[in-house]
């Protein structure tokens, strides 16, 4: 079997859909470790990267540190290790480059459904030319869905009072637009998660004011965006020996942080909001901006680098208002304590709109399978749906750990396979009752 597929070829051992970290690391196993097997990797959009070509808002970066976010198999080795979208995207077109995956990719094509033929063993997958709008068939018998978790189409937004009265603009980081200059303009931020506190320090130099508006605290630590450790082993050992020691040590302290906020809630409760102390102005109110009323890893901690965020706000360009939305009005946000926020610009950081498996349609045999109804095999696989594979990574470490462990046992299940002469793999719930 060839290893790289014309780009006219419809049928394939594998299909792999989504071309962001999760298809790319599942394509990269697939054709190191099954250089016989024939795939392709179908993607909406027109550009690899996923999550990291769609978003453009000021300063979006890693919630991870890069070298636990890294690919296992290709060196971090920029010198930021909490680093910004271009960098993490040119990471990304380099593992493609290096791997000869390109040729695999097939651009501006949305899989929309796929329907598994028992009797055939082979899914049919239908699809969209998302330029020309013509519909296309691919048939594989092996399915992967790097689709992540969120609706690409648009961001979450909740349902404002007054929202139409506002006569600035709205903007949902999501989409944000080309165009939008914020130059001298009051910006008020809504939301307290990982995107609104890298919005505020990034978008604070160059507006009049920038305010985070959130409903309640969430807590937020500091961390070095350069790993000195990190630096100094690429340069000693070089980053293809230094790789694995760095993954373990970023893991091990990532791992220990967590492990330690669900042993000690108190403890780290008060050295996280310590930290904060220790860099806003004395005298700042963190009791009502920065403590939280749930315990550390209840939620996921925002990660702060080198505390831009709390720079920010220490220096007056930026501030935080703890407070509820009564409703927006033409000049800015009326709050429910009776203060109102003026407002030339208003930015919705408030969330993404969830989506299991990019919204596509499965079914088996013709009758549609709903998701809500299946039970999850090893995180990884859904009971009653042949031959198909989904990654999800996790949520309190790094992404890609997960889907680096999700792709080697696809790899495996597939040798397994072939060793036995099997065509199909269903995970089955025995216990209908659970």
């Amino acid at each position: 079997m060839a290893t790289t597929t014309a780009s006219t070829a419809t049928d394939f051992d594998v299909i792999v859909i989504g071309a962001g970290i999760s298809g790319i690391g599942a394509a990269y196993h697939l054709k190191t470790r099954r250089p016989s097997t024939t795939f392709a990797v179908l993607d909406g959009r027109s550009a690899i990267g996923g999550t990291w070509n769609l978003f453009k808002y000021p300063g979006i970066r890693s919630d991870s540190d890069m070298p636990s976010f890294g690919f296992g198999f290709k060196p971090w080795t920029h010198k930021k290790s909490i680093a910004d979208a271009h960098i993490i995207l040119d990471y990304l077109k380099e593992a493609v480059d290096q791997n000869g995956i390109g040729a695999h990719i097939r651009f501006a094509t949305k899989v929309v459904g796929a329907d598994f033929d028992t009797r055939a063993g082979r899914w049919t997958v239908r699809a969209v030319n998302v330029d020309s709008g013509e519909s296309i068939t691919y048939t594989a018998g092996f399915l992967y869905s790097g689709t992540g978790y969120y609706n690409y189409e648009a961001g979450y937004t909740p349902d404002f009072p007054g929202l139409d009265a506002f006569g600035g603009r709205v903007v949902h980081p999501q989409h944000w637009p080309e165009d939008l200059d914020y130059a001298g303009k009051k910006v008020v931020v809504i939301g307290s998660g990982a995107t609104a506190v890298t919005l505020i320090p990034a978008m604070a130099p160059t507006a009049s004011h920038v305010t985070m508006l959130q409903r309640s605290p969430s807590y937020v630590f500091s961390l070095p965006a350069e790993d000195a450790i990190a630096n100094a082993l690429n340069k000693l050992i070089g980053p293809d020996r230094a790789y694995p020691i760095i993954r373990r040590k970023n893991v091990a302290l990532n791992r220990g942080v967590f492990k330690a906020s669900k042993r000690a809630p108190k403890l780290m409760r008060k050295l996280l909001i310590a930290d904060v102390k220790r860099r806003l102005p004395k005298g700042y109110d963190v009791a009502t901006h920065f403590t939280p009323k749930y315990n550390p890893w209840d939620q996921r901690l925002c990660m702060v680098p080198n505390g831009d965020l709390f720079a920010a706000i220490s220096s007056g360009a930026a501030s935080v208002v703890t407070d509820h939305i009564e409703s927006f009005t033409e000049t800015g946000i009326a709050l429910r304590s009776g203060q109102h926020l003026d407002a030339d610009i208003i930015v919705t950081a408030t969330g993404l709109d969830m989506l299991p498996l990019g919204g596509i349609e499965l079914s088996v045999d013709g009758d549609p399978v709903d998701i809500a109804d299946t039970v999850v095999y090893k995180a990884m696989m859904l009971s009653g749906v042949p031959n198909f594979v989904f990654a999800i990574g996790y949520t309190n470490i790094a992404w890609t750990l997960k889907v680096d462990l999700v792709c080697e046992h696809m790899v495996r299940l597939l040798d397994h396979m072939d060793d036995q002469g099997h065509h199909t793999v269903t995970p089955v719930l025995h216990d209908s009752a659970m």
